[in-house]
C-alpha cells in the first residue's frame, strides 16, 4: 500500500452559510468549490481544507476527518485490515470522482482512505 499524501482534511457543520462565511471572510481561505449543503472546499495551501454538511437523521461528529490518497482504495484497505483495521461498513462515493472507506485510529479518531477515478483536482 503506497499513501500518496495527506490530501484534505474536513469537518462538519450544522450551517454551511455560517461555516463558509466563518472560513472565508473571518480566517481569509479562498472557497475552492461548494455542492449545496453538503460540502465545500477551501484553499489552504498544500491540502485542502473542507466542510461537511450534517446528515439528516445522523448525530454531528466532532472533531475532524484526515483523508489519505491512495492509489488502489480495495488493495489498500485490504492490507490495512491484515494490520488489524476494522473499516466501517459502509464504502462511500463521490459519484464519478472518488471512492473513500472509513476506520478510526486508538484514540477514537476519523481516518479515511480516497481514491480519486479521474483527475484529483
Amino acid at each position: 500500500m503506497t499513501v500518496k499524501g495527506l490530501d484534505h482534511v474536513y469537518y462538519w457543520t450544522v450551517d454551511m452559510e455560517r461555516a463558509i462565511a466563518f472560513y472565508r471572510d473571518v480566517v481569509g481561505l479562498a472557497l475552492l468549490r461548494r455542492h449545496g449543503d453538503s460540502w465545500a472546499e477551501f484553499d489552504g495551501g498544500a491540502v485542502r481544507f473542507a466542510l461537511h454538511g450534517a446528515m439528516e437523521g445522523h448525530a454531528l461528529p466532532r472533531g475532524g476527518t484526515a483523508v489519505f490518497e491512495v492509489d488502489d482504495l480495495d488493495a489498500s484497505r485490504h492490507e490495512l485490515e491484515a494490520r488489524g483495521v476494522r473499516f466501517d461498513e459502509h464504502l462511500g462515493e463521490v459519484e464519478g470522482r472518488a471512492r473513500f472507506a472509513s476506520f478510526a485510529d486508538p484514540d477514537g479518531n476519523t481516518v479515511q482512505i480516497i481514491e480519486y477515478l479521474g483527475e484529483r483536482r
